[in-house]
């Protein structure tokens, strides 16, 4: 049990190395389709309280109620689940403990699962087919896909990637560093309830409030982490740092979200383009400000630069991770 002084944690003395066999299987694996996974069963909750919610109240106050309370049962509920069972895996075996937070701090990432969205954008575009980049799109953003030319479309894929890379990557990292599977498995929750119901629609602008705040708190850190990646990764790719560095100080603030402009403004003045513009949500169209200098049009070697950039950070995020808990408690 030496080895297994935070039930909710890691086994620390291991945690350097166990975050990094996470992020390998993540980066080799992905999300292993029809494997059980914690997402599909939060999903599955979301939906049934969302349901539930409804039958009770259609007011918006009531809405708003209800939304804070499916964010204390689903994020809690993932809390106490991935804790419980850090502590009996611990009880039965040190080993047993390590096994299964690798595999719940893996079922937290999603470096390999962004690739795989984004590739067969690009390959739709590739063979001409606007029509089926536009489908392939759609399952990745929030925003109508319908009426996108391939500049669009691909706008859409780098700030997707972007974005992502602070949801789905950098900020999941966090969290598990600073408190093992168990908070991974919070994080990745409430990344999961935005992801679902966090709009700003006449669907969920009420019941979806809660998560959206609880979202933006919990990424206020990993957005800013990963844009300042972005900026330290830019040269080892070629790119440019100090075009990073310039449109992050100069745009980060004009997103209407609190986390998102980081990121993206930061990965626009790495490639040289300019990101944000008009877009279609629910049918509305929002006016976003540009990000980004703009230098360079946004054709594939872009989206393929933000594709390398989303592999690069990935992999500084983890290494920076693994060596901050190795030299805190060990490997």
């Amino acid at each position: 049990m030496a080895m297994f002084p935070d039930v909710i944690g890691w086994p620390w003395t291991m945690a350097g190395s166990m975050l990094l066999a996470a992020w390998l299987l993540d980066l080799g694996l992905g999300d292993p389709r029809g494997w059980p996974h914690p997402v599909r069963l939060m999903g599955l909750m979301v939906t049934g309280l969302e349901r539930a919610a409804r039958r009770l109240t259609s007011s918006p106050a009531g809405l708003i109620a209800a939304g804070g309370a499916m964010v204390a049962l689903v994020a809690g509920g993932a809390l106490a689940l991935a804790a419980a069972l850090m502590y009996i895996a611990g009880l039965i075996n040190a080993w047993a403990a390590v096994v299964l937070g690798v595999v719940l701090a893996w079922f937290c990432l999603a470096t390999r699962d962004l690739v795989g969205h984004a590739r067969p954008v690009r390959a739709a575009l590739a063979r001409g087919d606007l029509d089926e980049a536009r489908a392939r799109l759609a399952e990745i953003v929030g925003r109508d896909t319908g009426a996108l030319d391939e500049a669009g479309v691909r706008r859409a894929m780098i700030e997707t990637v972007a974005e992502n890379l602070s949801d789905g990557v950098v900020g999941p990292l966090c969290y598990l560093a600073l408190g093992g599977p168990a908070l991974g498995v919070l994080y990745k929750a409430v990344s999961t309830m935005d992801s679902m119901i966090g709009y700003r629609s006449e669907q969920y602008e009420h019941l979806g409030k809660a998560a959206a705040r609880a979202d933006d708190v919990l990424n206020f850190i990993p957005a800013r982490l990963t844009a300042l990646l972005i900026v330290a990764a830019a040269p080892l790719l070629g790119l440019s740092g100090p075009g990073a560095w310039r449109a992050l100080v100069r745009d980060h603030a004009k997103s209407p979200s609190p986390n998102a402009g980081w990121p993206e403004a930061a990965m626009a003045g790495a490639l040289g383009v300019a990101l944000g513009g008009p877009a279609m949500y629910f049918g509305r169209r929002v006016d976003r400000p540009a990000l980004g200098p703009g230098l360079r049009s946004i054709d594939d070697r872009a989206v393929k630069d933000a594709i390398k950039m989303l592999f690069m950070v990935s992999f500084l995020a983890a290494l920076l991770g693994g060596a901050a808990l190795a030299v805190i408690h060990g490997w």
